[in-house]
């Protein structure tokens, strides 16, 4: 049994996150933050000039779970830890996120088709005081991808919300040879540094 909370808050509106934390036996709730750009979103997402890859993730985990606590103390509830994380796809020094739409997410999986890059997620805990991150970094290759491929895979919709446009768990494993890392890492949630961290926050 890990040692872990009884229930902490999940920063994150991913379902894969949530798939990961019930893996391991983790309670939690989801806190929601804005992220529709006409009300201003919680977290500022967008890449600083010159930033790299791993800079950005962590800046963006750290963000992602401040607001959260600041979150639960605006809306005065219980004071359960806050977690939080991020994952990106690192093409070199270029950073992909989630795609625009279609076109870009086609535009990705042929700049990643036949090369390998790097999966970087950062997961971090606040509560009250203490505050950890622990990075994950996942080397994947991509087997070679044709034209049509690459048009079917667009159109089943699964890129669409994934950083770097795929999914590891789905449709996309077909393309991936070989991965050197963390799979839950990949997929949004690397679940061995998540129990570590949680085990390590002060009791309450």
């Amino acid at each position: 049994m890990l040692n872990v909370p009884t229930r902490i808050y999940l920063a994150s509106r991913s379902p894969r996150r949530r798939e990961l934390l019930k893996q391991i036996g983790v309670n939690f709730e989801v806190l929601l933050f804005r992220e529709h750009f006409g009300r201003g979103a919680d977290v500022d997402e967008v890449p600083h000039p010159g930033e790299k890859p791993e800079d950005y993730v962590r800046r963006v985990t750290r963000d992602k779970a401040d607001t959260g606590w600041l979150r639960v103390q605006q809306r005065a509830l219980p004071r359960h830890p806050v977690l939080a994380a991020d994952t990106e796809v690192a093409l070199g020094e270029r950073i992909f996120g989630k795609p625009a739409n279609r076109a870009d997410a086609a535009a990705m999986l042929r700049a990643l088709a036949g090369r390998e890059h790097r999966v970087l997620t950062g997961v971090a805990i606040r509560y009250e005081e203490f505050f950890e991150m622990a990075m994950s970094e996942t080397v994947v290759r991509f087997g070679p991808m044709s034209e049509q491929d690459i048009m079917h895979y667009v159109e089943s919709g699964e890129p669409l919300d994934k950083a770097g446009a795929y999914a590891i768990q789905g449709r996309a494993a077909a393309f991936i040879p070989e991965i050197l890392g963390s799979y839950s890492g990949v997929m949004g949630l690397p679940l061995h540094e998540t129990a570590q961290l949680l085990a390590r926050i002060p009791r309450y």
